[in-house]
């Protein structure tokens, strides 16, 4: 099933960028030689304090990506399972920060998976200060981040399936959290636990639903930038809202009771207010109340 995913979001991309008008000169399939299956356990220590966060970056290429709380007294556990030696993943350690890379693995064109190949991260983080920076190509992605303490998170990936849920408050206040997406489908959920101060989201083509659930513990402001794409915003009953509109929107669609000022959109709740900015080249933006 998550192959048939990943190929799904693969194509996807690469129908994008033709509609853009986009030549891509790539070959049309590419060998990659699979052997025998390797698990690789990874651990890392914490290394980091209060004052100076680990920096903590995962460079990750084509397969599936599993993030969730649950390290003891370490910054990272768990393992890597990939049967193409040059995916076989490297770490590199200088003072407080860390970087996990995915290999030397070269992709020309668009890869041949008559032969299946693996390539999986299963990955526990722990409780230390984190700035946390995720770089990827086309995958899959589950992140359970809630409950941990980021103090920055930076997620930037290619044609991505990607769901990311925050359970439970973030234990520190996010200076920022920012995603930088191509033709993907992002689910983000619980997103008023990340604490964060402001969030950046930038995208090309896709599906997209940005769930504002949780606790607020401060005013924040959000920023979204999209081309062609279906956005989804769920924002609590009960919220202080204001969600403002510009660029060429085809379509805004309202479940529940909105203010409606031009291209304003608001509702008015208790506690600290939830600001958001939607720049929108074309397509459809929807604003729930559950």
């Amino acid at each position: 099933m998550r192959k048939i995913i990943l190929l799904t979001v693969i194509a996807t991309l690469a129908l994008a960028a033709l509609a853009c008008g986009v030549d891509l000169n790539l070959p049309i399939t590419t060998d990659i030689k699979t052997g025998p299956t390797t698990i690789e356990e990874i651990r890392i220590p914490e290394l980091g304090s209060a004052e100076e966060p680990t920096e903590l970056t995962l460079a990750f290429g084509a397969g599936e990506l599993f993030l969730s709380p649950g390290a003891e007294n370490a910054l990272l556990e768990g393992a890597a399972t990939y049967n193409v030696a040059d995916l076989k993943p490297e770490t590199r350690i200088e003072g407080s920060r860390v970087e996990i890379s995915n290999g030397n693995l070269e992709i020309r064109g668009i890869p041949n998976f008559q032969e299946k190949v693996e390539n999986i991260w299963q990955f526990e983080l722990g409780k230390s200060p984190i700035v946390l920076t995720i770089k990827a190509g086309a995958y899959v992605g589950e992140y359970e981040l809630g409950g941990l303490n980021l103090t920055r998170l930076h997620i930037s990936d290619g044609a991505a399936d990607v769901e990311l849920n925050f359970a439970e408050p973030n234990q520190a206040v996010m200076q920022s959290l920012r995603y930088e997406t191509g033709a993907s489908n992002i689910v983000m959920t619980n997103l008023a636990n990340a604490n964060f101060e402001t969030m950046i989201f930038q995208s090309g083509a896709g599906n997209y639903e940005l769930d504002f659930s949780g606790e607020l513990q401060d005013d924040v402001e959000v920023f979204i930038e999209t081309g062609l794409s279906n956005i989804t915003i769920t924002v609590p009953d009960g919220t202080n809202v204001e969600i403002t509109t510009e660029g060429g929107l085809s379509n805004v669609t309202t479940r529940g009771e909105w203010q409606i000022s031009g291209s304003t959109y608001s509702r008015t709740g208790a506690g600290p207010m939830l600001t958001i900015n939607v720049e929108m080249g074309a397509g459809n933006l929807n604003l729930r109340i559950p």
